[in-house]
């Protein structure tokens, strides 16, 4: 009888100390609010409203104005914004397949927020392969049609997600979902950056 007392109490330990650990780790899980939902709302809106409001009424001459033969125009910079769109969304797809995880080994949200790399070719990044490089063959009013298209997809689909998206990991990428809707709107503003850049040049046409 003692044997079976000692061998449940040393069972019943064992599994609260199991699930103290689960508890633990489980209550360091990041947590997906209505203002994470607001501020991810807010910058995807404001950063399409603006590439909008950039290329609006833009003139043949205008879109496609380069600062330097090896610069981009800004018909071609709309285009790269898209291309990155549809590689941060698969990548949101994917994550969004797997089960949630609450104990994985994240970055911190700091990492997707303005770490792109400045002034740097997206072919020096991406080599050996030119998948983010623009070809310039879309109008450049197709380009911000393609890139609203996909980022008002985005747009309705956080509006309405009720799951935790911050433990749905891409484990490729090392990101999870909310990190990755960072690193869009973040990649947007560096490019809006560029294309106001374009404008101010002084043989930019009038």
């Amino acid at each position: 009888m003692k044997i079976i007392l000692t061998l449940a109490l040393v069972l019943g330990l064992t599994v609260l100390s199991k699930a103290q650990t689960k508890t633990d780790q489980s209550s360091n899980a990041p947590v997906w609010t209505e203002g994470d939902r607001k501020y991810l709302l807010d910058n995807l809106s404001r950063s399409k409203q603006e590439v909008i409001d950039e290329t609006r009424n833009l003139t043949k001459e205008q879109w496609n104005f380069k600062e330097s033969p090896d610069r981009w125009n800004i018909n071609q910079i709309v285009e790269h914004i898209a291309l990155w769109e549809i590689l941060f969304t698969h990548e949101i797809s994917r994550a969004l397949a797997m089960e949630p995880n609450p104990t994985f080994a994240a970055a911190p949200d700091s990492v997707f927020l303005g770490q792109d790399p400045k002034e740097l070719n997206a072919l020096d990044y991406t080599k050996p392969f030119s998948f983010a490089i623009p070809l310039g063959n879309n109008e450049g009013k197709n380009n911000v049609i393609w890139l609203t298209t996909m980022r008002n997809e985005s747009i309705d689909y956080l509006k309405k997600e009720t799951k935790n998206i911050k433990l749905q990991y891409d484990y490729c990428g090392g990101a999870n979902v909310y990190q990755y809707y960072l690193a869009i709107f973040s990649h947007t503003d560096r490019h809006l950056r560029q294309i106001r850049k374009v404008k101010t040049h002084p043989k930019y046409p009038k």
